[in-house]
């Protein structure tokens, strides 16, 4: 069993930045892929991010690749997620999610959920 629970959202202006990020419990962290996804009111859970169990690869939605930088530390069992030049299309409510999955985009594939970080970009 993991528990996840995320921290760091809040309210930014446009152009601004956040960092969030998801404290795991469990001892086995290391071994899972990490994600983050987001959810805007009326809309469908959407994948932003992911990191392998191991750290090499990660994997990025188009509309945040260059701005969002997904990165884990094992030592601290917590995955972060740097976000720089925010959008006011960025305001969602943000999830982490583990699991030992290559399904990264498929919310479905993931086994553990945090409660979700709420994120507001202002013009």
């Amino acid at each position: 069993q993991v528990q996840l629970v995320e921290s760091g959202g809040g309210l930014v202006q446009a152009g601004g930045s956040l960092k969030l990020s998801c404290a795991a419990s469990g001892r086995t962290f290391s071994s899972f892929a990490m994600a983050w996804f987001r959810q805007a009111p009326g809309l469908e859970r959407e994948f932003v991010a992911a990191i392998t169990w191991n750290g090499d690869s990660t994997y990025y939605l188009n509309a945040v690749k260059g701005r969002f930088t997904i990165s884990r530390d094992d030592g601290k069992n917590t995955v972060y997620l740097q976000m720089n030049s925010l959008k006011t299309e960025d305001t969602a409510v943000y999830y982490c999610a583990a699991g030992r999955t290559f399904a990264y985009t498929n919310p479905r594939a993931l086994d553990y959920w945090g409660q979700g970080t709420q994120v507001t970009v202002s013009s």
